[in-house]
């Protein structure tokens, strides 16, 4: 794909985000293990989403894609012992456990970025429920060796909480009944996400707050009808675009959701963006707008709209939660640092705050550093930049959101 040249303009239109693919990839892996056969509605292709669907038939499930319907029937007998992730990094922390439900080794492999995402912090718990584990050096590929004998475990959610998930959704499989104690967990709104999916398959999870989880055994997926919501990540960026420059509304989407993303909201509301809640959609409005401060610890993946809209603030806008940034697709915080300020943009990090200075997007060229967000952000703040903004790597959106050019397109009326 060319580069990317946004130039600056008022955006207006009406846009309906991708799926989920947080909800998504969950679905599929719940699915693959359910008994019966499950009816996912709403799917967008996207590329995580794609290897999900990869892994969960070479599992052994039965996947039928149809427009925005996949049919998955389910079933745990692998047709290979190698799995490609991609560079999903919720899909090698998701998917390790359920392959080592299975009693032949199954080797799980990454491409791209994610050679460079540690997965270390499997090792131990898994190790504990039995599984035999190793890992390269504590990155992929990955090889794990069932059953899954349960009992406790150990969890460390400090770097991330789709270690978590991945245990949960594989733990009613085991032999015994799980008990999972966590530590310093992170992005606690995505595990309200895994056990309320869970619980709509069918199982129950007993837990005491964030802490401690358990899963009896014996029980076991249901299949099911279950509609994907729409992505609060991808319309993050849309919403941020409605505040700078017009008026966006997007559809598919509520803050009744489980997803850390809605607190989008909260920014745009300190902000001073008019912000407008209808039923399954949002608009939202240009105003003056001023720095605020805001605390991302439990939504890392906000960072990137919220430096794009802390850009064109007046004052400088304090943002918490740099620490959940290391391994992303990219050192998301470094690069959000080196790519802005060739767009006239500063940004400090001091420890685990980042500071934007705003008022200063001046224009120029920015590298996505193959970081479908980052690219995401280089586009939204170009909207009210002083001169066009030229997005390097632009086809890395297709991890998340392989249509946000065109949508892009029909908010600038181009």
């Amino acid at each position: 794909m060319e580069n990317k040249t946004i130039t600056p303009s008022k955006v207006q239109g009406t846009i309906v985000p991708p799926a989920s693919k947080s909800v998504m990839q969950r679905a599929i892996a719940i699915s693959a293990l359910a008994q019966g056969t499950s009816y996912l509605h709403g799917y967008s292709s996207s590329n995580d989403s794609d290897a999900a669907l990869h892994i969960a038939e070479n599992l052994g499930a039965t996947v039928i894609v149809s427009g925005e319907d996949v049919t998955i029937t389910g079933g745990l007998k692998p047709k290979t012992n190698e799995l490609n992730c991609g560079e999903a990094g919720l899909g090698i922390r998701m998917f390790t456990p359920v392959a080592s439900l299975w009693h032949n080794p199954i080797t799980l492999r990454g491409e791209g970025s994610l050679k460079t995402r540690p997965v270390s912090a499997l090792e131990e718990p898994l190790r504990q429920l039995g599984i035999e584990i190793s890992t390269t050096n504590g990155y992929v590929p990955v090889q794990v060796c069932g059953p899954m004998r349960g009992g406790q475990a150990h969890v460390d959610g400090s770097l991330s909480s789709q270690i978590l998930t991945g245990l949960l959704i594989a733990s009613p499989y085991a032999e015994q009944t799980v008990t999972l104690s966590v530590t310093d967990l992170k992005s606690k709104p995505y595990i309200d996400i895994t056990i309320d999916m869970m619980q709509k398959f069918g199982v129950t999870v007993n837990r005491e707050g964030y802490e401690t989880f358990k899963i009896e055994a014996a029980q076991t997926y249901t299949a099911r009808d279950f509609v994907v919501e729409g992505d609060w990540s991808g319309a993050a960026f849309l919403l941020v675009a409605g505040a700078l420059n017009g008026t966006v509304t997007v559809k598919n989407i509520s803050l009744e959701s489980c997803q850390a993303d809605k607190a989008i909201i909260d920014a745009l509301r300190m902000v001073g963006a008019q912000v407008k809640i209808g039923e399954n959609e949002i608009t939202v409005s240009r105003s003056e707008l001023k720095a605020f401060n805001f605390d991302a610890t439990e939504c890392p993946d906000l960072f990137p709209p919220l430096v794009s809209l802390a850009a064109h603030c007046t004052g400088n806008t304090h943002i918490l939660g740099v620490s959940r940034l290391a391994h992303k697709e990219s050192n998301r915080a470094l690069v959000l640092q080196k790519e802005f300020a060739k767009i006239g943009t500063k940004i400090d990090v001091q420890g685990d705050e980042m500071i934007v200075y705003g008022g200063t997007v001046q224009g120029g060229t920015l590298h996505a550093n193959n970081d479908h967000r980052i690219a995401m952000a280089g586009a939204t703040a170009a909207l009210l930049a002083k001169e066009p903004i030229t997005i390097e790597n632009p086809e890395c959106v297709a991890k998340s959101y392989p249509e946000f050019w065109d949508d892009f397109a029909i908010l600038q009326n181009k």
